[in-house]
């Protein structure tokens, strides 16, 4: 019995040895590009960071990050294009999949290949057809449609009163592929019993759709709502490429504003302590989300 038992410990050992060993490669990879770069801003952070030599400062890049107008002013900024963009954007991407639902397998085959094709186009090409729309000049295709209805050329891009809003139409008209697959997911795996009985009751579309597929989707919508939030606050690519931040800091979000201050003016313990301050912002938005949204669901 005792022989039986080390045999049994040692294949135990072997058998948890291998776990490990299949494990490994993804637990170098993140201790390498996450643990070890979050370890780093966060002492980067109470530095004033040199790469020959990087002097202690305490908290002192907090204090300017906190008295910065320009910080401020970027969260705002941040804060105002994901309340534009990720409900609506949610809305667009629940409405199509409800469309698509009635289709042919091979159809939402093609309309999901489709609306998902932009996530995997290169973010500057994009922004190069975007630039096209919102071209100043009478050429600009934006500018061509509102010229229809007698409306002067606007410069979309280069007025404080139209940037932020540019960059909101095209998060609205772009890259709803992810959420539309997810989505139609959820709405394929709700108990079609659920439609039967409310078949059954007289119910038409509006009360199918408010009492079963709404309250059914609501994990996938929460998941939804904190990625897409969590993703609009880090946004980057469409403010750096479209509009520099500009015109007059009125769309320099947070992300770009720590690229400017690490890369543009080399001042890398602020942007560290920068990158930090969004991450707690960042945890606190999603914490509240769950709280607030997620109390009656279950994980």
């Amino acid at each position: 019995m005792a022989r039986a038992t080390k045999i049994k410990n040692r294949l135990n050992r072997g058998d948890s040895a291998w776990a490990y060993a299949f494990i490994a490669v993804a637990l170098v990879v993140y201790a390498l590009f996450t643990a070890y770069p979050v370890i780093s801003a966060f002492l980067i952070s109470f530095q004033e960071y040199k790469p020959l030599g990087s002097t202690y400062i305490g908290l002192d890049n907090y204090a300017d990050i906190f008295s910065s107008d320009l910080f401020w002013r970027s969260v705002k900024n941040t804060i105002v294009y994901t309340v534009l963009t990720v409900p609506v954007a949610l809305i667009i991407a629940f409405a199509i999949s409800i469309l698509i639902m009635p289709l042919q397998k091979w159809a939402q085959t093609t309309f999901k290949a489709v609306y998902y094709l932009p996530a995997v186009a290169s973010g500057v090409a994009l922004s190069v057809v975007w630039l096209w729309i919102y071209d100043p000049m009478p050429g600009g295709i934006l500018n061509q449609i509102i010229g229809l209805f007698g409306i002067d050329n606007q410069n979309w891009l280069g007025t404080s009163a139209t940037s932020m809003f540019s960059l909101v139409l095209m998060s609205w008209l772009s890259s709803h592929g992810t959420s539309i697959i997810i989505y139609v997911a959820a709405l394929l795996g709700i108990d079609s019993s659920y439609y039967e009985a409310a078949d059954i009751d007289g119910a038409n579309f509006w009360q199918k759709m408010w009492h079963i597929v709404i309250p059914c989707l609501k994990p996938t919508t929460l998941f939804l709502l904190v990625t897409g939030v969590i993703g609009s606050f880090q946004v980057f690519q469409n403010a750096y490429l479209m509009t520099g931040g500009g015109p007059d800091h009125s769309t320099t979000m947070v992300g770009l504003l720590i690229f400017d201050t690490a890369f543009k003016y080399f001042e890398f313990g602020k942007a560290a302590a920068q990158s930090l301050v969004l991450a707690l912002i960042i945890g606190i938005v999603a914490f509240f989300q769950f709280k607030v949204l997620g109390k009656d669901i279950e994980y």
